[in-house]
């Protein structure tokens, strides 16, 4: 599989991009801010990919800020939890009063196709099976997806020795608990793990070494 990537100049949030080798068809998760349409677009033409739809791990905008040119200029759909869908025309719903008083002039319009999921909803594409996992906590429609038996993308639900925020409107510390016990933990060791942020990691080194996902699992 071919998993192509770059970290988005605002909040380092990490673009990833898979396919099942060079010269196929790919899907494009978190296309962050600014707009990152140029950067896609360079991995697209050094894979010599075909872009066919863009994903959503969750609706903050440094996740999504870019996703009308990614969507309406390659003409494909976007993919978000049905709990998240008002963030993209309304991102100060789920924003820090800071962040949110910074974005407060901008107009935020939805991509001309726009697609909801919910929990267990398969999307058969590129060559991949993805599952969309519901796992609130970080926002209430956040989402992990498992790519068939290898990867795990999983936002900003689960890092490399930490996890989300849940301050934030829209986030929850007992979601997150709950998410982290029964999503994240019962997930095979092996897994790659694909976060939001930061470095990969796998599901048995975050069992391992995660303080948040081992506090959780306590007795």
């Amino acid at each position: 599989m071919l998993v192509a990537t770059f970290a988005a100049p605002a909040f380092a949030t990490n673009c990833w991009i898979l396919a099942s080798g060079e010269g196929q068809e790919c899907v494009i998760f978190d296309p962050g801010m600014p707009d990152v349409s140029h950067q896609v677009d360079d991995l697209i033409h050094h894979h010599n990919l075909k872009p066919v739809a863009t994903i959503f791990t969750h609706g903050h905008l440094d996740h999504t800020f870019s996703i009308v040119p990614i969507v309406d200029g390659y003409g494909i759909p976007a993919y978000i939890h049905s709990e998240d869908r008002i963030l993209l025309t309304h991102p100060e719903k789920a924003l820090s009063a800071e962040f949110a008083s910074q974005v407060a002039g901008m107009e935020f319009v939805e991509p001309k196709d726009v697609r909801e999921l919910r929990n267990n909803d398969e999307i058969e594409i590129v060559g991949m099976k993805l599952r969309a996992i519901h796992a609130p906590g970080h926002t209430r429609g956040s989402l992990i997806f498992s790519v068939g038996d290898e990867i795990i993308i999983s936002g900003d639900v689960l890092f490399a020795g930490s996890i989300g925020r849940t301050d934030l409107p829209s986030g929850s510390a007992k979601d997150m608990e709950n998410t982290l016990r029964k999503k994240i933990w019962p997930l095979a060791d092996e897994l790659r793990v694909l976060p939001g942020h930061g470095p990969e990691t796998t599901i048995g080194r975050e069992k391992a070494h995660n303080p948040y996902l081992k506090n959780v699992m306590r007795p």
